[in-house]
C-alpha cells in the first residue's frame, strides 16, 4: 500500500524525525502497475527479474522448476506469460538472470551444488539455446558487464551439509563475442591461503570447519563498475567486499566492513519476539553489515558502492552458526547487566552469532554480534563508509505498518515474529538515474515492501517514501495476500520502457509474483 491519509500522519511524522528532508520536487514514489502470479506459495517461484527492451519482456528466475519465465511487459497493466525457458536439463537450480541486448544469460547450479555449474545463453525472442560455458560452484548471481564485453556469475561455492566438500568460492568471467562465449577465467582466493590469520585479524569472518580462506569465502552478489574494469564482490557470511579487477581476473582487495554498533543513538533496534509491543531502543549489540545486494552509482567522480545489509548464517549439519544469547556465557565485565540481558524481553531471543565475539579467547563472549545491519549503507571506492541508514526501516515500518511491525513473509498473524532475527531484513536493491537525480530502491524480504531513498547525493541519501503491495487481510497460502518477498529490483529507465516512463519491475520469492511499477513524481 502506499501513504493513504489514515497513515500520512505517522509518515509526517516519521520524516520530521529524520535528519534531511527532501528538496522540492525531486521526491518520487511507486504506482503498481500490472502483477502476473504464478500460483506457487513459498516454492521460490520469482526470485530475480530482468528486462528486455528489443522484445518488451521480462524474464523472471522461477528457481526450482528450475528455468526462467517469460513475461510480455508491452502492456505493464496485463502482463502476460508467453514463454519458459526451460533448464532442467542443464542443472538443479537457476539462481539468476541477466539480460543485454536482446540475449539472456541464465545462472544454473549443478544437480550436485558442490560441482562446477554453468551459464547458458539465449535468444531473448526465440528462447533458442545459443551457448554454454562453465563456471565454479553454486553461481549465485550473475551481470553482464556495462560494455557487454563479460557475463560475470559469483560463485558461492557453499558447503555440502556435512562439511565433506567445500568447494572454493569464485568468480567467473566469460567473454561474450555476439551471441556465443569465447573464453572464460575464473578468479579464485587462493592467493590469500596461509594468510587466514590476517584476514582474522582485519575483521574478516573465516570460520568454516577446516576451511582455507579459498573455501571459507562465498561471493554473493557482483557490481561492476561504470567503466567495466572493476567488479565489487559482495561476502555476505564473511563480512567483507572483495575488489576484482576484471581486466587482469584477479582479486586485489578483501575489505572488512566492520560492525555496527547498536548502542549508539540512531542504530537502535528491536531484539525480541517476545515483548508483545514495537519496543525498539539502544542494545549493547553489533551488527555485522553482511550485504547481499550492491550496486555502484558514479557521481563526483568517484564510484559509491550501496549494499542492503541482510545478513545471513551458516547453518548446515555439521556447523550451525547461530545461538540466541540467553544461551551462551557473557562476559561480566562487558555485561554488568547479564542477568537482565538475558531475559526474552530484554535480548535474550536476540539470534547471535557464535563463531565471533570471544575477543579475548576466554570462552565467554566480550561481544555480541548480529546478522546484518537492518539498513542499506554507502561506502566510497576506497572503503570507506560514508553512510548507513541507521534504524529507518524499522522506525518507517512502526510508523506506517505499526500491526504488522516486524512481520514474517509467509504468514499474516506474524506481528513481531522477526524482531529477534534482521528485522525487515534488507535484501534487494536498484538504483534509478532520472533526470538530474538518482533514486534508491530497497526490498524488505520479510514484511515486504520497498523504501525509496533520494540518492541524488551519496553521501547524504534522504528518505522519501515506502511502498508496500502486500495483502495484510489475505491468505498468503491462498494467493490472496499479495506480494510476499522482494527478492530481485530491476530499474527500466523511460529510454527503454514500453511505455517511455521510468519502471521499477519487483520479483517476490515467497510469493510467486511479479509486479512492474510506474517510478512518478511527487511534490
Amino acid at each position: 500500500m502506499h501513504l493513504d491519509s489514515l497513515r500520512m500522519s505517522a509518515f509526517l511524522a516519521f520524516v520530521a524525525g529524520s535528519a534531511t528532508a527532501a528538496p522540492p520536487g525531486n521526491g518520487v514514489t511507486l504506482q503498481p502497475l500490472g502483477t502476473f502470479a504464478t500460483g506457487k506459495f513459498n516454492q521460490a517461484a520469482a526470485e530475480i527479474v530482468q528486462f528486455d527492451d528489443k522484445s518488451d519482456r521480462l524474464f523472471v528466475v522461477n528457481a526450482q522448476a528450475p528455468g526462467v519465465d517469460v513475461l510480455d511487459a508491452s502492456n505493464p497493466s496485463s502482463l502476460v506469460k508467453v514463454g519458459f525457458i526451460d533448464a532442467s536439463g542443464l542443472g538443479g537450480v537457476v539462481n539468476s538472470v541477466a539480460v543485454r541486448n536482446g540475449i539472456v544469460a541464465a545462472a544454473i547450479e549443478s544437480f550436485v551444488k558442490t560441482d562446477p555449474g554453468l551459464v547458458a545463453l539465449y535468444d531473448a525472442a526465440t528462447l533458442a539455446l545459443l551457448d554454454v560455458e562453465a563456471t565454479g560452484a553454486q553461481p549465485d548471481m550473475i551481470t553482464f558487464t556495462h560494455n557487454g564485453k563479460y557475463v560475470v556469475t559469483a560463485n558461492e561455492g557453499e558447503p555440502k551439509s556435512d562439511y565433506t566438500i567445500d568447494p572454493e568460492g569464485s568468480v567467473t568471467m566469460i567473454e561474450v563475442v555476439g551471441d556465443h562465449f569465447r573464453r572464460s577465467r575464473t578468479a579464485t582466493f587462493a592467493a590469500w591461503n596461509g594468510q587466514e590469520a590476517a584476514l582474522r585479524a582485519a575483521g574478516v569472518r573465516l570460520f568454516g570447519p577446516g576451511a582455507s580462506a579459498a573455501q571459507d569465502l562465498e561471493p554473493e552478489y557482483v557490481a561492476i563498475t561504470q567503466d567495466s574494469k572493476t567488479a565489487y564482490v559482495t561476502l555476505q557470511e564473511n563480512n567483507a567486499i572483495a575488489v576484482l579487477d576484471l581486466d587482469r581476473g584477479v582479486f586485489t582487495e578483501i575489505r572488512p566492513l566492520g560492525l555496527k554498533d547498536h548502542s549508539l543513538p540512531g542504530n537502535e533496534l528491536d531484539p525480541s519476539d517476545r515483548d508483545g509491543a514495537i519496543a525498539i531502543a539502544s542494545w549493547p549489540v553489533m551488527g555485522m553489515y553482511q550485504p547481499d545486494a550492491v550496486a555502484i552509482r558514479r557521481a563526483h567522480g568517484r564510484d559509491w558502492i550501496v549494499t542492503a545489509n541482510e545478513g545471513d548464517a551458516r547453518d548446515w549439519s555439521a556447523y550451525a552458526e547461530e545461538k540466541r544469547v540467553k544461551d551462551v556465557t557473557l562476559d561480566a565485565t562487558a555485561f554488568p547487566d547479564a542477568t537482565n540481558l538475558r531475559k526474552d524481553p530484554a535480548i535474550g531471543r536476540l539470534t547471535i552469532s557464535k563463531a565471533t565475539g570471544d575477543t579475548d579467547g576466554d570462552g565467554d563472549y566480550d561481544q555480541l554480534h548480529v546478522f546484518g545491519a537492518r539498513s542499506f549503507s554507502v561506502w566510497d571506492d576506497a572503503g570507506h563508509l560514508v553512510f548507513d541508514s541507521g534504524d529507518d526501516f524499522e522506525q518507517m515500518v512502526a510508523a506506517l505498518l505499526p500491526a504488522a511491525f516486524n512481520s514474517s513473509h509467509d504468514s499474516n498473524a506474524s506481528f513481531d515474529t522477526r524482531s529477534d532475527n534482521k528485522g525487515p531484513e534488507p535484501e534487494g536493491l536498484a538504483i534509478a538515474e532520472i533526470d538530474a537525480n538518482a533514486y534508491l530502491f530497497v526490498g524488505f524480504e520479510r514484511i515486504g515492501g520497498v523504501a525509496i531513498y533520494d540518492l541524488t547525493d551519496p553521501t547524504a541519501p534522504v528518505f522519501l517514501d515506502y511502498v508496500n503491495t502486500r495483502n495484510f487481510a489475505g491468505d498468503p497460502t491462498l494467493g490472496t495476500a499479495g506480494d510476499l518477498g522482494p527478492e530481485g529490483l530491476c530499474f527500466i529507465p523511460a529510454s527503454r520502457s514500453p511505455i517511455k516512463k521510468p519502471l521499477l519491475a519487483v520479483a517476490n520469492e515467497v510469493s510467486g509474483t511479479t509486479t512492474l511499477f510506474q517510478i512518478v513524481r511527487v511534490p
